[in-house]
């Protein structure tokens, strides 16, 4: 098991955003967001190879339960960096960039 997380600005930001567009929403919805979210980090710290490949590089993504959202990640052997938190209706190619 990996021994640190890293979240990117970038990753952060994604993560910013989703919360406030929740909350605008309605009140409370964008702190079930944030549970969402830790819940899948907590389960991809602790199992990161069962998430999928889905780029060379060892990308991997993890879909958010209850949230239309996908972590993407690498995943080392002494840590896994978080560089997007994004809406699975953003482009697909939108996070390449990030890598």
């Amino acid at each position: 098991m990996p021994s640190s997380l890293i979240l990117t600005e970038k990753a952060e930001e994604d993560l910013d955003d989703a919360y406030h567009w929740y909350e605008e929403q309605e009140s409370g919805l964008g702190k079930e967001f944030i549970r969402c979210i830790d819940a899948k980090i907590a389960n991809l710290n602790r199992h990161p190879l069962q998430h999928p490949v889905v780029q060379s590089e060892n990308v991997r993504r993890a879909l958010v339960n209850r949230f239309p959202f996908s972590i993407y990640f690498v995943s080392e052997e002494e840590s896994i960096t978080i560089f997007a938190i994004l809406h699975q209706r953003r482009s697909p190619d939108y996070w390449k960039s990030r890598i």
